[in-house]
């Protein structure tokens, strides 16, 4: 969409502070200049943030890849006897952790499949004996869908569990699960029962309890723009009401090119889809900037994105890249796009310092660990080669 008159309103509305409307996010998808549409968001994110970009420095820990549920787009799952099918004993699961501490670690994020027989007891009892070996790490843990399985293996209702789990440990819970919300779509990517109605009520009640939690959107598979903006819009009410979110992630849905050990080709959407191209993944941070007002940050988890792409992104409305991560396999299960799995501290420095940007090292609740030195000048950058990020 080129049209005058649209975009000199949606400009008046950025620039005012203005809330855009449903109608205004699903005309911002059909835009064709992708760099005015980054303009906007950009002066959305620096008004929010600045130019600073903050990361973490995390390691991902998966206790089980065995689930009840066959989700059409996922890779990871696995089922009771299966070949690379796998489940921690909890003294396993700390002493990978404790593998893990060095380079002053600050949190652990931690999502599995929904396993059919582990007892509910099983997930506290991890956190507290996490909690005790890595006290001053911070534990994101389990997703709402996650969260509404321990109610019914244990009988017990979301707010008992989420005060068990956070008198064990727990921090923040993570925001997987949240797919695409719209039923028309979600119907045919899901195998579980946790929908919108749960997953909001399971945020609302870790809101309502001091939890700050994530957001996410998985895109680029079935749906259409008017889905993702949907989805941000169910997100926005949700955040007026409790203002506990603290990030939005958009997630890059991805195909199975290489999958495990036994060959099997998990994933029953790529048949029929092509995956999100640089440019639509630029222009979904951008319009999900734009639409979320009252969200403080929009992370691109680079893992899911690539190097370059995540660069591109901070000046399309992204101001958190994540963390340094190591062994991310719910995606690396699948894909064969020479993503790296870690990112030390130090490269994330130099990935963020080259796009032009000042690094912020930030916890899992976003509270400033440490702020680095900003860019060096462009003379200082061409007086030296560079390197070029894959």
């Amino acid at each position: 969409m080129t049209d005058k008159s649209f975009r000199a309103s949606i400009e008046e509305k950025v620039a005012a502070g203005e809330r855009l409307t449903r109608e205004d996010g699903v005309a911002l998808y059909e835009c064709d200049d992708l760099a005015w549409l980054g303009g906007l968001a950009h002066q959305v994110r620096v008004r929010k943030n600045g130019e600073r970009v903050m990361f973490n420095v995390n390691r991902h820990l998966n206790l089980t890849n065995v689930c009840s549920a066959s989700c059409a787009y996922c890779s990871f799952q696995r089922k009771p006897g299966e070949k690379d099918a796998y489940t921690m004993r909890v003294e396993q699961a700390v002493e990978l952790a404790k593998q893990m501490e060095g380079d002053a670690l600050t949190e652990l994020h931690i999502v599995n499949g929904l396993h059919p027989t582990l007892p509910w007891k099983y997930y506290p009892r991890v956190l507290s004996e996490l909690k005790k070996a890595l006290p001053s790490v911070n534990l994101k843990a389990f997703t709402a869908t996650e969260v509404q399985w321990f109610e019914k293996i244990s009988g017990l209702g979301a707010s008992e569990i989420l005060d068990e789990l956070i008198e064990a440990g727990l921090e923040s819970l993570t925001g997987g699960g949240a797919e695409i919300f719209d039923w028309e779509v979600r119907q045919h990517i899901v195998d579980h029962d946790c929908h919108w109605e749960d997953w909001s009520r399971i945020h609302r009640l870790a809101h309502e309890k001091g939890l700050r939690t994530p957001a996410t959107m998985l895109y680029g598979h079935i749906e259409e723009p008017r889905h993702r903006v949907d989805h941000v819009m169910r997100l926005r009410e949700l955040q007026d009401e409790t203002g506990g979110f603290a990030v939005f992630i958009p997630l890059r849905y991805q195909h199975d090119f290489v999958d495990s050990k036994d060959g099997k080709i998990r994933n029953k959407l790529q048949a029929r889809t092509t995956m999100a191209s640089p440019a639509d993944s630029l222009k979904t941070f951008a319009v999900s900037r734009l639409m979320l007002d009252n969200f403080d940050h929009v992370k691109c988890f680079w893992v899911m994105h690539g190097l370059s792409v995540a660069q591109l992104s901070l000046n399309f409305g992204v101001d958190d890249l994540d963390g340094s991560v190591v062994e991310y396999k719910i995606t690396h299960d699948a894909d064969s796009y020479g993503t790296p799995d870690k990112m030390g501290r130090e490269d994330l420095l130099e990935l963020i310092r080259d796009a032009g940007f000042q690094p912020v090292e930030r916890n899992t609740k976003y509270e400033v660990v440490r702020e680095y030195d900003g860019p060096v000048s462009m003379a200082e950058r061409r007086a030296v080669p560079q390197d070029v990020w894959s």
